[in-house]
């Protein structure tokens, strides 16, 4: 008689949090935080316990702050924490590159340089292969904002022309201890090349283009094809010896766009 008395009572208790929509009663208020549950191990009660189980998920599924839209906060939070790994195993690569050779790079070195676990590593770059592309384009990038600062810096359309062959050729100058190496072997075979000799050759031209309209250069040949003369000449760069050089080779490039007479 007791238990019917017991089950009773919280048969009543029961109905309260069915009937209140945010959980139960006033008394209930916090039935999703503390959920109410009789005692395990009758075999009367467990129905009430599963039903409570239920409506529980039930209640957190329509009450959830999470609704499957995130917060701007943390996806800014996901997107810095995932550049700074990227950044952090590129720097990391790079460096041990210049120390110890392309072949002799693991993945396991690079996690541990970078200070990052190797699952993690593993979730951006497939292979060290992959980390050094992603290094190359982050350079290709940066020369490319180089040369884009020279030409706004400059007040002319030949002036703007002039400096971007100087910046390229300066670039071309500094980096020269890549070619003929197992890095240059290994970042050449990519895209990244061919889409940064276009993107170049493209901005050279429109410069030369820009100078020929203003009468500053030679009008006889197309601004395609002098776009083409420049970066083969500047391509000597490379195997100067001194910036003095390099600086004497964009004199008589630019000497050469001149028009004739």
């Amino acid at each position: 008689m007791a238990q019917t008395a017991h089950l009773v009572g919280m048969s009543t208790q029961l109905l309260q949090v069915l009937a209140c929509p945010t959980g139960g009663d006033s008394r209930f208020s916090d039935w999703h935080r503390h959920p109410f549950q009789a005692p395990r191990g009758d075999p009367h009660l467990e129905p009430i316990n599963t039903y409570c189980r239920i409506n529980d998920r039930l209640y957190h599924s329509r009450h959830s702050v999470y609704t499957g839209w995130v917060p701007k906060i943390w996806t800014d939070t996901i997107e810095t924490h995932r550049r700074a790994v990227q950044e952090a195993a590129i720097g990391a690569t790079a460096q041990l590159v210049a120390e110890h050779g392309l072949l002799s790079v693991t993945m396991s070195q690079i996690a541990e340089k970078a200070g990052i676990g190797r699952a993690t590593l593993y979730k951006y770059f497939p292979d060290v292969e992959a980390v050094l592309h992603a290094w190359h384009e982050r350079q290709i990038s940066a020369h490319f904002a180089q040369l884009a600062q020279a030409r706004d810096k400059a007040s002319t359309p030949s002036t703007r022309l002039e400096a971007v062959m100087r910046a390229y050729a300066l670039i071309a100058h500094e980096s020269h201890e890549h070619r003929g190496t197992e890095l240059a072997a290994v970042l050449h075979r990519g895209q990244e090349k061919v889409r940064a000799h276009q993107h170049l050759h493209a901005m050279i031209r429109d410069l030369v283009a820009e100078a020929v309209q203003a009468s500053d250069l030679r009008d006889d040949v197309s601004p395609d094809e002098l776009a083409t003369y420049c970066l083969h000449a500047l391509a000597a760069a490379s195997a100067l010896p001194s910036q003095a050089a390099v600086h004497r080779l964009v004199d008589v490039t630019m000497a050469g766009l001149q028009a004739p007479g």
